[in-house]
């Protein structure tokens, strides 16, 4: 039972996290919707963060926390470049531009970008003649494939909701035909495609970030520390970056609202325990697999936003969400036979060893034996004493005095 619980912690770690990062995606979304700069956002996001994590990474590796060397600083320095700068403002900005199902569906492409990165990073290895193999780079491709199809196709609504909805759909698409509502129609349409670059952007620069977090966490192995740093680090490069790209005094103002909400919600659970979390998972089972449980989220927030946002699903957004998945757990699959394969080489090492062992030690007692019939051999010898005859020794009679 214990063994289950072990085996099951990454798979229910992970779980939780969608649940969280589902919750984020609506709450920030309905933030934007009223106004809120997403550079501040950000900002704010990661002081949550930083205030959230810093105490307990603090006290709990005070003992353990190793010192921090140029190369660890500059990582650390550029994991904050990643995630928080670069990651999440063209993610905000994506689901701006897109909505929240939309973004986490475009946001299923991070186990294949990973995969790729990690292959060129020698983190993966890839052996085309093994079927694992040959289903993560097939999924990928898919994953890639999916992804496209949703940033060049839209196609139409797909109604989930009342039918007094689908007349109010088909009497906007009735009104459509006016030019000024052609001109809407074409500026949402530019707007969807940049919103679509953007989350791609993001998804590459988060992918960035799990690799390089890998590497950083062998070198610097005080997590909450980690985290703690990498989301300070984030903040002040988010201040330099909202400082100049956000002019307006008033963009900082923020109140009891759903924009305190937001920024709270999003640092706490999104940023501090979020990477705390996947640190601990991807240095047990790597960083493709803490990647390969979006899907999760993307259903999550699909169920959500229709009922809460009454977000419009378009059938370009569905095909390639199926394409994207399917991808998805193809990589999954073949993540999961190698994981499966190096816990059956971690099982037989132990045994060739072990016997290895066996057979040094009967070795070594034969060569203690044969030492000491040796020596036996030698003092009967000198003293004269004839020796008796023995399977293991040849017919040798002393010399009669």
């Amino acid at each position: 039972m214990a063994s289950l619980l072990e085996r099951c912690k990454p798979y229910i770690a992970m779980v939780c996290l969608q649940f969280g990062y589902a919750g984020m995606n609506i709450i920030t979304k309905v933030s934007l919707n009223r106004g809120m700069s997403h550079y501040v956002l950000v900002v704010y996001r990661h002081a949550f963060a930083t205030a959230a994590i810093a105490p307990f990474a603090i006290f709990l590796e005070r003992k353990v926390r190793p010192t921090i060397t140029l190369p660890i600083f500059i990582q650390m320095f550029v994991l904050g470049l990643l995630g928080p700068v670069i990651d999440q403002n063209f993610y905000y900005a994506g689901l701006k531009f897109t909505s929240p199902t939309f973004a986490c569906a475009m946001s299923n492409m991070l186990p294949a970008m990973t995969f790729v990165m990690a292959v060129l990073c020698r983190m993966e290895k890839v052996h085309m003649k093994k079927l694992r193999c040959q289903a993560k780079v097939i999924g990928t491709i898919v994953t890639v494939a999916g992804a496209m199809l949703m940033t060049l196709y839209k196609g139409q609504v797909i109604n989930f909701t009342s039918s007094h909805q689908t007349h109010l759909h088909s009497s906007s698409a009735v009104s459509a035909a006016s030019p000024a509502a052609a001109m809407a129609a074409a500026a949402a349409d530019k707007d969807w495609l940049k919103g679509s670059i953007m989350l791609i952007i993001a998804t590459l620069a988060w992918a960035s970030f799990f690799i390089l977090q890998a590497v950083t966490m062998s070198r610097y192995p005080a997590h909450l520390s980690l985290t703690a740093l990498v989301c300070f680090m984030g903040t002040l490069q988010s201040v330099v970056v909202t400082l100049v790209m956000e002019h307006k005094s008033s963009a900082w103002s923020i109140g009891w609202d759903m924009n305190l909400l937001a920024a709270a919600y999003a640092g706490i659970v999104s940023s501090s325990i979020a990477y705390y979390v996947q640190g601990l998972v991807m240095q047990k089972r790597g960083p493709v697999f803490v990647t390969a449980f979006s899907p999760l989220m993307m259903i999550i927030v699909a169920i959500m936003g229709i009922f809460i946002l009454t977000e419009k699903i378009y059938l370009g957004g569905v095909l390639g969400a199926v394409l994207i998945v399917m991808g998805l757990y193809s990589v999954l699959w073949g993540k999961f036979k190698e994981y499966q394969e190096m816990e059956a080489e971690l099982i037989t090492l132990p045994e060739q060893n072990g016997h290895n062992l066996v057979t040094l030690h009967t070795i070594d007692e034969n060569d203690i034996e044969m030492q000491k019939n040796m020596e036996q051999h030698m003092t009967m010898v000198a003293v004269g004493v004839p020796i008796r005859e023995s399977s293991s020794s040849s017919n040798i009679a002393a010399p009669k005095p």
